[in-house]
């Protein structure tokens, strides 16, 4: 249906065996490792899910003012502008909490390679958790998946029939914004993972 950039394939490693100084991490910590890896990938799917947004909501401000019907651009309509204005300050709201988690994730990461440094200094003052990065990097997948997912449909809308056609091109936008959404976590894992973790909610799975 989507995901047309990027191909998805499985690969399998039968019998091969890897050096121990190719490990990555230590033994018996790859969850966490991978949980490190994870909060990385919330962060690229939000820039994603952002990138859809912008370039749905150009594709429609571009339609709006340059279709005109009785007399004068739809885009004077309030019924097409103000959805579109509010898709965009969606826009912006995710991206800010975008570049905030992105920031989270880099102090995270020079804390670690600064304490693992015997005698090297760190300018972190104060240290970011695990904990906070996976807050800041759920967040902001979740509001970047939402946002986009408005603009994209907002931009098929303001397209009335023609949004559905591919040669305007929002209707792959829609399709494609549906991919943050449901990957590579829920938005019903991340509303539990933020109401256990920050919240101090009881665990409901």
């Amino acid at each position: 249906m989507g995901a047309c950039a990027i191909d998805a394939n499985e690969v399998f490693f039968d019998d091969y065996r890897v050096p121990a100084h190719c490990l990555v991490g230590e033994q018996g910590t790859g969850f966490t490792t991978i949980l490190r890896g994870m909060n990385a990938e919330r962060c690229l799917l939000a820039g994603e899910a952002l990138g859809l947004g912008y370039a749905a909501l150009a594709k429609a401000a571009a339609y709006a003012k340059d279709r005109v019907v009785f007399g004068r651009p739809i885009g004077m309509n309030q019924g097409i502008a103000h959805p579109l204005a509010d898709a965009w300050m969606r826009l912006e709201a995710a991206q800010l909490a975008t570049y905030h988690a992105a920031r989270l994730y880099d102090s995270c990461l020079k804390h670690a390679a600064g304490s693992s440094n015997a005698g090297s200094s760190t300018t972190t003052t104060t240290a970011v958790t695990l904990k906070d990065v996976g807050v800041a990097a759920n967040t902001a997948k979740y509001l970047a998946a939402e946002a986009a997912f408005a603009a994209c449909e907002r931009a098929v809308l303001a397209h009335g029939g023609m949004g559905y056609a591919r040669e305007y091109d929002v209707e792959r936008f829609l399709r494609e914004s549906l991919i943050p959404r449901i990957a590579p976590v829920s938005r019903e894992m991340v509303l539990n993972f933020v109401g256990e973790k920050v919240l101090g909610l009881p665990r409901s799975y």
